[in-house]
């Protein structure tokens, strides 16, 4: 696939087909990291770090409700394997 590189006001910019923007489940606002690799110029969809995303795992937020007791609680009902 290739896009050409627009003027848009004082920088360039590259319009991403909308397939394109489906397959890496991306909208209209989602941050990319952007590096030069051998040469090549990578994009990929930017995310929270793992570092990150445990920061935000607070013992609060890792409480078992009473719904995930009872769950946990019950006796396998099928073909499960533990």
């Amino acid at each position: 696939m290739e896009v050409q590189i627009r003027k848009w006001g004082n920088s360039s910019a590259v319009r991403l087909p909308k397939a394109l923007m489906e397959q890496l489940g991306l909208d209209a606002g989602s941050t990319l990291a952007v590096e030069i690799r051998d040469g090549a110029l990578v994009m990929r969809p930017s995310g929270p770090t793992l570092e990150e995303m445990l920061a935000t795992c607070t013992p609060e937020k890792m409480a078992l409700t009473e719904e995930d007791r009872q769950w946990l609680d019950n006796d396998p009902v099928g073909n499960e394997e533990i």
